[in-house]
């Protein structure tokens, strides 16, 4: 059994937690999901061929924020994605973000960026929303904990995923 506190959140877990715990812990495993899949190379493209003059990429402990810019003296930080489906649990990645950066005392917005929709979102970081990141981030180092994955259980978003062969054969 891996002890909670050598779990290392991370975006990309926040966002599998609120598709799917199973994905969670692989995830955190680093059991890479097939890389052929036509989603994950589809979403590759997006992340880098929109926004390139917006792209500065930045790189802070556990978290990778997509692009950033500064609007009336206000620190936006972007994150894209290919499709507006799981708005939740991108949603929720962004918020991990915020949360990160309020950490080491940097206060920001952001902006979920879909840009196949040509859709915007802005994202805040309230009270509420901290106190369901912070029961998530619980919940994921109890799961990430466990020696073994969760059942497998269908949910919609099997059809399209790259552990679908993982799970299912």
């Amino acid at each position: 059994m891996v002890k909670e506190e050598e779990i290392r959140i991370t975006g990309t877990l926040i966002d599998c937690y609120y598709i799917c715990k199973r994905e969670t812990w692989l995830m955190s495993r680093n059991i890479i999901p097939d890389q052929e899949n036509k989603f994950i190379e589809l979403g590759r493209f997006i992340n880098e061929s929109s926004y390139r003059r917006n792209r500065k990429q930045i790189h802070l402990e556990n978290i990778v924020i997509d692009l950033t810019k500064l609007n009336d003296q206000k620190l936006i930080v972007g994150e894209i994605k290919k499709s507006s489906k799981a708005e939740k649990a991108a949603t929720m990645q962004l918020c991990f973000y915020l949360y990160t950066l309020r950490e080491h005392g940097i206060e920001a917005e952001g902006e979920l960026l879909f840009p196949k929709e040509k859709k915007k979102e802005k994202v805040v970081l309230d009270e509420e929303t901290t106190k369901e990141l912070e029961s998530a981030m619980d919940e994921i180092k109890k799961i990430t904990s466990q020696d073994i994955p969760l059942p497998a259980v269908k949910i919609k978003y099997c059809r399209n995923c790259a552990y679908r062969e993982f799970c299912w054969s």
